[in-house]
């Protein structure tokens, strides 16, 4: 588990994302699952936002609350924007087509993960985003190997960002 980062606005969010985004483009993982873990108005969507500008998305990136799932394809992988809030149970996600988004060159973002957490496989990355006094706060948490490469490649960019 990284030490949280402390995010004093939305751009600083993004700008997080961004590194991110560089750590998944230095290190190409085959494919990625990222669990966005917090409560309301912690910043998930914000983070997605930044990740998918960072990966050459040009268009709108609107919060998946209503649609479910936002499909995207930059940076060289099919990236699926998932919010699970108005899931009743995870077995709903078999009628989202979940076993069609995995695979090779597809990046899972999701958003209230804990909502279907017996219907999700491995995830490789845990971001967990709180609200603080000081805005928010960001610590990732490895599951796999590939989470762990990019939470070492993301802490050393967030320490070049910030010397």
């Amino acid at each position: 588990m990284s030490e949280p980062l402390r995010l004093a606005s939305a751009e600083q969010t993004e700008a997080a994302a961004e590194c991110f985004a560089a750590a998944i483009s230095a290190l190409e993982p085959e494919q990625l699952c990222v669990h966005l873990d917090g409560q309301l108005g912690a910043g998930k969507t914000t983070f997605a936002r930044g990740l998918l500008r960072a990966l050459g998305h040009q268009g709108r990136v609107p919060s998946p609350t209503y649609t479910l799932v936002e499909p995207y394809e930059c940076g060289g992988y099919r990236i699926y924007h998932m919010d699970l809030y108005r899931l009743q149970a995870g077995a709903e996600l078999e009628f989202l087509g979940l076993d069609e988004m995995l695979g090779s060159g597809a990046i899972l973002l999701i958003e209230w993960p804990e909502r279907a957490a017996d219907y999700l496989q491995t995830r490789d990355i845990e971001i967990k985003l709180k609200v603080i006094p000081e805005g928010r706060s960001l610590q990732l948490d490895a599951c796999s190997a590939a989470g762990a490469e990019l939470a070492t490649e993301f802490s050393r960019r967030i320490a070049e960002q910030n010397p």
